[in-house]
């Protein structure tokens, strides 16, 4: 028996070693999936109803008695049965800003960006290092979410200063040129008043964050139409959207400040007759949307400056644009401009056509 046990088992050598890995058990991911989730909670920070979640998986994860989490102003908020010598402990612990403890009850501070902003008390029989551990995960997703909150104020901010972005100057000769037609052409007075009614009123719009390729396009129809008026035959426009990217949901004010910028550097400013192209159309998985004038250009050094925030005031809107495109879509999605002085500008940028959390409002 033992010979003809032997035997399979030699020439079976690998077939026993893949049969090993097969039997090998599964890495048990229970603590990692429950790690995320309460970092997931810990998003609004130290108030509910994030904070009652987050004490729950603290107390599974730890396999505490119970569990205490709280911020520097308010009480505790347990998983498990309160005990009522947990505050003098978290006062000992807040005021020295360190460990404190009673018998099992460990109460260790919790920090963000190297600030004191709450407190985790944790009853049982566990380790303290463990115990000191989850304090400083905790502090981290304490952390991560004021990033990401920061990150969404500077979004927000960024879009506020395009809207704020509009010309008194282009306002003033708009308004200018819709008076000039009032008596000798009503008609055209009438539709370039509703055109700076919709260009004002996209600009300015409050409520949302994305819009569609259709309508940014409308507003920038509205925006040209006011552009004619005042620069007459000096400003030509080409204008070709494929009907296919006309769904696609994009951040507000991400084709305006692009094609305002080229009537203005590449026809205005240089007082010359200019051309201004528009254009869009999907690739695979992709739209492709270019906006090109025939004006001067610049230096690609000074164009590389102006998306690294370094260029004049007056370029702003690309500086925004281009950070807004990256925050939403990811960093492959900025801007990119194509120049040379004496030779034009062509600032391209491509969006996903789908794209999970862009959904026009």
């Amino acid at each position: 028996m033992v010979a003809e046990d032997a035997g399979p088992a030699r020439s079976g050598g690998p077939a026993r070693r893949r049969w090993g890995r097969a039997r090998r058990a599964a890495p048990d991911l229970g603590p990692l999936t429950d790690a995320r989730r309460i970092a997931a909670t810990l998003r609004g920070g130290l108030a509910e109803p994030g904070i009652a979640s987050a004490a729950r998986g603290l107390r599974g994860l730890l396999g505490a008695d119970a569990v205490g989490l709280g911020g520097l102003h308010g009480g505790l908020v347990w998983a498990g049965h309160p005990v009522a010598a947990a505050d003098r402990v978290v006062e000992r612990a807040l005021g020295a800003d360190s460990q404190a403890a009673a018998g099992d009850l460990v109460a260790v501070p919790l920090h963000a960006r190297d600030e004191l902003v709450g407190v985790l008390v944790v009853v049982g029989a566990v380790p303290a290092r463990s115990v000191r551990e989850a304090a400083l995960w905790v502090g981290e997703a304490l952390d991560r979410a004021r990033l990401e909150a920061s990150a969404e104020v500077a979004e927000q901010a960024e879009l506020r200063a395009l809207r704020a972005e509009i010309s008194p100057h282009f306002v003033y000769n708009s308004l200018t040129a819709i008076a000039s037609f009032v008596r000798s052409d009503p008609e055209r007075a009438r539709d370039l008043m509703l055109d700076f009614a919709e260009y004002t009123r996209h600009s300015l719009a409050r409520h949302g964050d994305y819009t569609t390729v259709a309508g940014e396009f409308q507003a920038i129809e509205a925006y040209l139409a006011l552009a004619r008026a005042v620069l007459g035959e000096r400003l030509r426009v080409q204008v070709r959207i494929a009907p296919e990217i006309l769904p696609v949901a994009m951040p507000f004010l991400v084709l305006q400040p692009l094609v305002e910028n080229a009537v203005r550097h590449g026809v205005e400013l240089p007082g010359d007759h200019g051309l201004v192209q528009v254009s869009g159309e999907a690739d695979g998985t992709e739209c492709v949307i270019a906006v090109e004038d025939d004006g001067p250009g610049m230096n690609p050094d000074f164009a590389a400056a102006v998306l690294a925030g370094r260029g004049t005031p007056g370029r702003l809107g690309l500086v925004n644009v281009d950070r807004r495109l990256r925050t939403v879509y990811g960093a492959g999605y900025g801007l990119v401009i194509e120049t040379a002085s004496g030779a034009g500008t062509r600032v391209l940028l491509r969006l996903p056509r789908f794209q999970p959390g862009v959904v026009a409002q």
